[in-house]
């Protein structure tokens, strides 16, 4: 039999985990299509944006064209430079967001196995490993641009960037050839 200092702790502690339980940070998101993604996600991939899959690049020192197109004046960027980033930009998104789409599609279909009771061992490796695969895909779409934006400009642009941008000193050059 326990005492009244047991009953309470216990007491207590069955309602700290019953708490804890409500505050899932998940609760809710069983409502959405895509168990997965989130409909800002989901908006993002649509449009082709990058969603962070560059912070690699972009915090390296190798800036994205969108960011870079947003900032032309503060640049100084030259019509030239605007004109090639714009194409790249347009390049990019042209490639991101069939990628994006096909995720979607792709983590609906994992989500339906789920749904629908139907998830294997087998079936979910098979549908993870292509969701992978295109989620690669994608992020490598969005970082060779940033890769590719590092010939068009001047050291001082990108130096200049980074502070715009609010990424303090720069790391070691990647840009030797400047």
């Amino acid at each position: 039999m326990l005492n009244r200092s047991a009953l309470i702790v216990v007491a207590a502690v069955v309602a700290l985990a019953g708490g804890a339980l409500a505050q899932s940070p998940y609760a809710g998101l069983q409502t959405r299509p895509v168990k997965a993604l989130s409909a800002d996600q989901i908006a993002d991939l649509k449009a082709g944006r990058g969603m962070g899959l560059a912070l690699p690049a972009e915090l390296n020192g190798y800036p994205g064209p969108r960011h870079l197109l947003d900032l032309a004046t503060e640049l100084g960027l030259s019509a030239g430079q605007r004109e090639a980033l714009q194409s790249m930009f347009e390049a990019m998104r042209a490639e991101a967001i069939p990628i994006g789409a096909r995720l979607i599609e792709q983590e609906t279909e994992l989500d339906g196995l789920f749904a629908r009771r139907l998830a294997t061992a087998e079936n979910i490796a098979t549908a993870t490993a292509i969701i992978g695969e295109t989620q690669a895909r994608l992020r490598n779409a969005h970082l060779k641009y940033h890769l590719s934006t590092v010939a068009l400009l001047q050291p001082e642009q990108i130096e200049r960037y980074r502070e715009l941008r609010g990424y303090g000193m720069a790391p070691s050059s990647p840009h030797g050839r400047h």
